[in-house]
């Protein structure tokens, strides 16, 4: 269904559904320091330049994704049936 929400802590899914619509691995400039990657994200270059991302390796992503206790929230299309880019990351439920 269109403009539905899902939601995974599949690393492989993850990866795949940012590289179909041009996203990396990223952090926010500034935050996390030595091996802590600090606040990551999923940046879309070709959609904003000017963001204060810094480019990481997919390794660090999952790793601070997982000692973070997160999920990956997205949509595959929007309710008009175009790709969507919509995601989040929150915390799991119960802990897992």
């Amino acid at each position: 269904m269109a403009g539905e929400s899902k939601s995974t802590t599949d690393h492989d899914k993850i990866r795949s559904w940012a590289q179909a619509r041009g996203g990396v691995p990223s952090k926010i400039k500034g935050t996390g320091d030595g091996d802590d990657a600090g606040l990551i994200r999923i940046h879309f270059p070709d959609f904003s330049s000017d963001e204060p991302f810094e480019e990481i390796s997919w390794d660090d992503f999952f790793r601070k994704f997982d000692e973070s206790n997160l999920e990956f929230v997205y949509q595959e299309d929007t309710s008009g049936g175009r790709r969507s880019n919509f995601f989040k990351l929150v915390r799991r439920n119960g802990g897992q």
